[in-house]
């Protein structure tokens, strides 16, 4: 327990409001985890795996009306609408704190409120923040385990400090005598992901998923955070941290981000197909980042393990994520195979016959079903992962010598290419997009713009976070330190449709450029849009026959991307007086550039 008054005081309040049938201060122990999963298994929520085939890991199938993050149903509430921006939803704090307080009224009432004391970053980090989750799920603190630090040694640093307030129910009290569903939440048009920026407060009702439920993950780490580090002049940002060392063994660490579905989690973990590199994994999908008194920026992964998508994870597409599962991981909505292990689409062999899918059902080819959800999960611990680096706890943070960005882009935009400054590297990142085809559902046709990769997960308005971008560099302690800022596309195709780019571990040759033009050792060519690489410059030893696609790999083509010009002021209209002038400045340049 904790001596910590307000905290106290928080709790007692949350507790006369939801009335839990207990209370439960969460210690974060190997025990405590172990009667926890126990107790979900008697209840038929949880299913023990094969201990010789994935010891000490367990999976869940959820109800099928709650498999994901919901953004239609996430709220950022700031008492000036103008101030979430148009890429959020948004209601007022006071009218979404009134609606809330009636649904969780009474809302825990025979269940348990568990209360989760987790840190974001390593204990005792500068960069690391402090969180409390009360939750009335034992899946939420079984994830939170894996997901954060957390428990008894994160109230002991916490003392009389203070904390983030995350409040999460599942939305489903129980009568008495009542017999619980297998996978408790409330109907979708009764879920709340709900942010007070301004306060630092997070209220989540009727999903036990993922991010809707692990507040620590996207609603603390990103919408929360990137709040808190514009106000106080550090960096929260949706990106991979990866350390590089050369065969002369210099390392440099590398940032980036990219939109979902462009092999994030397969950079984060690649493995270098040219002799003597080698990479090392910090994170997978955040970076919290402030300057250190050197003046060089430092980055701490808040999370402590992976909550990766499993379709289509492989020992051929990602091993090392495949051996960070082998143990003590909590897979959600995967297939569960007659001999207690999982199955998903895509994990390179076929699918046993008598497989459980997601949805429990006996696996039937003939149904067109798939067997795991294409949202399925696993969540395991980081430090599992076989290319974990050494320095991924270092609570002073790793130093950042370069961010990547990049999105899926058939054509246009070459393999790689480097900004001509830091205004123009944010100009860079604020127009990142995936080209997205007709048949995609629901969208139409044409670039779908993720800027930073941050779009579902900024919380304020993006312009004023483009802006914030703009401030890092022009109040960097050092300005010759700054991160270099490079633009990647692993995805453009030939007129034909063929990839131009063999992609994965070849990667490798684009980042050993990369990590050559941070020491200036390479040559640039000059172009309109920013600096190409000779192509002389990238090595393709061993893939000689991709050489002869370099010319188009690397081509700018100046009235395609005057067609992209005219697709970024569409983006830009969106932000309205909120775009920062630097960047208008660094688009009417680029136009220039092209005419």
């Amino acid at each position: 327990m904790t001596s910590n008054k307000k905290l106290l005081a928080w709790v007692e309040e949350w507790v006369a409001l939801c009335q839990p049938a207990s209370v439960y201060w969460v210690d974060g122990s190997a025990e405590e985890n172990q009667r926890l999963m126990d107790e979900m298994v008697a209840s038929g929520m949880a299913t023990k795996l094969n201990e010789e085939k994935q010891p000490g890991s367990y999976a869940f199938n959820s109800d099928p009306s709650d498999v994901a993050r919901v953004e239609n149903r996430t709220y950022i509430c700031t008492e000036n609408e103008g101030d979430a921006g148009p890429t959020n939803n948004w209601m007022a704090p006071s009218e979404m704190k009134a609606i809330l307080r009636e649904k969780y009224r009474g809302c825990m009432k025979g269940r348990t409120m568990y209360v989760i004391p987790f840190s974001m970053g390593p204990l005792g980090s500068n960069i690391a923040k402090i969180g409390i989750e009360i939750t009335d799920s034992a899946y939420v603190v079984v994830n939170m385990r894996i997901m954060t630090r957390m428990g008894k040694a994160v109230l002991d640093i916490l003392g009389e400090g203070d904390f983030i307030p995350c409040v999460h129910s599942v939305g489903s009290p129980l009568a008495e005598g009542q017999q619980d569903s297998k996978w408790p939440c409330a109907p979708i048009e009764e879920k709340y992901i709900s942010h007070f920026p301004e306060t630092a407060e997070i209220w989540s009702f009727g999903s036990g998923y993922g991010g809707n439920a692990l507040l620590g993950k996207k609603c603390l780490a990103l919408r929360i955070a990137s709040y808190m580090a514009k106000q106080e002049g550090w960096m929260a940002e949706h990106m991979l941290i990866m350390g590089i060392t050369n065969p002369k063994g210099v390392k440099k660490y590398i940032a980036a981000a990219f939109p979902s579905a462009c092999g994030k989690t397969n950079l984060a973990m690649l493995i270098p197909t040219i002799p003597g590199w080698k990479v090392e994994t910090v994170g997978d999908d955040i970076a919290w980042m402030k300057f250190g008194a050197d003046g060089q920026l430092y980055a701490i992964n808040p999370e402590a393990g992976f909550f990766g998508v499993a379709p289509f994870t492989s020992m051929a597409t990602n091993p090392n994520a495949m051996i960070s599962t082998k143990a003590n991981t909590v897979f959600t909505n995967v297939g569960i195979t007659p001999d207690g292990d999982i199955w998903w689409e895509g994990i390179g062999h076929d699918c046993p016959e008598g497989t459980i899918t997601w949805k429990n059902k006996v696996y039937d080819p003939a149904s067109g079903e798939p067997v795991a959800h294409p949202n399925a999960r696993f969540s395991a611990p980081a430090m599992q992962c076989p290319a974990i680096d050494a320095d991924w706890e270092n609570p002073a943070g790793v130093p950042i010598s370069a961010f990547l960005f990049g999105g899926r882009r058939p054509s246009t935009v070459p393999l790689v290419y480097q900004s001509l400054n830091w205004n123009h590297g944010v100009f860079m990142g604020s127009v990142v997009g995936s080209e997205v085809t007709a048949a995609a559902i629901g969208l139409k046709a044409g670039v779908r713009r993720d800027p930073f990769a941050m779009l579902p997960f900024c919380g304020y308005h993006m312009g004023d976070y483009f802006q914030h971008w703009i401030n890092i560099g022009k109040n960097a302690p050092d300005a010759t330190k700054l991160p270099k800022i490079f633009n990647v596309n692993w995805f453009r195709k030939s007129d034909s449709g063929k990839w131009l780019w063999p992609g994965f571990g070849e990667n490798m040759r684009v980042l050993e450029w990369i990590f050559n033009a941070c020491d200036n050792a390479v040559e640039t060519i000059e172009t309109p849009i920013g600096k190409v690489p000779n192509k002389k410059d990238i090595n393709l030893a061993g893939i000689e026959e991709v050489a002869a696609d370099m010319d188009e790999l690397l081509a700018v083509e100046k009235s395609k991307w005057l067609d992209e010009c005219a697709l970024i002021e569409e983006h830009y209209a969106n932000f309205g007086e909120r775009i920062p002038a630097e960047l208008v400045a660094e688009f009417e340049a680029l136009k220039a550039r092209l005419a």
